[in-house]
C-alpha cells in the first residue's frame, strides 16, 4: 500500500474544485439566482459581496482537494479508477448536499424547489468533479 501523493491530491483537487465552482456558479447564479435573491430578502440579508463570493470559491477548492484526498485514501481498498472516484464523489455529495441541505427542507428554511434543485444538481456535479480530479491523481 503506497503513500498518498499529496501534490497530486492538490492538483487533482484544484481541478475538482474548479468544476465544483463552475457548477455552483451556474446553478446558484444563472439558474437559481432569482430564487436565492428572494431567500436573501426574506432573511433581510445584504446581497453577497466580493469577500463572501471569495470565501465560497475558496471553500469549493478546499472541498475539491478533500474529495480527491478521499479518493486517494480509499483507492487501496476499492481500486483505482472511475468507479472509486464516483464513490468518493457520492460520499462527499451525501455529506455536503443531501445531509447538509436536508435539514433546510425539514425545517422549511428554504423552499423545497430550491433545496431539491441544489441536492439533485450536486448528485451529478460532485461525482463529475471527483472523476476529473481522480484522472489527475497518480500514486508515486
Amino acid at each position: 500500500m503506497g503513500k498518498v501523493n499529496l501534490s497530486r491530491v492538490i492538483w487533482g483537487g484544484l481541478l475538482a474544485g474548479l468544476i465544483l465552482n463552475l457548477g455552483e456558479f451556474t446553478l446558484n447564479e444563472v439558474l437559481l439566482g432569482k430564487q436565492w435573491e428572494s431567500v436573501i430578502k426574506t432573511f433581510n440579508l445584504p446581497p453577497a459581496d466580493g469577500a463572501t463570493i471569495s470565501w465560497f470559491i475558496l471553500m469549493g477548492f478546499i472541498l475539491g482537494i478533500v474529495t480527491i484526498w478521499l479518493y486517494a485514501a480509499i483507492r487501496p481498498r476499492f481500486g483505482a479508477g472511475p468507479k472509486t472516484a464516483i464513490f468518493a464523489g457520492l460520499v462527499v455529495w451525501f455529506l455536503g448536499w443531501a445531509w447538509g441541505f436536508g435539514w433546510t427542507y425539514i425545517t422549511g428554511l428554504y423552499p423545497a424547489s430550491l433545496t431539491f434543485s441544489t441536492v439533485i444538481w450536486g448528485f451529478f456535479e460532485v461525482p463529475l468533479a471527483a472523476l476529473a480530479g481522480a484522472w489527475l491523481y497518480k500514486e508515486d
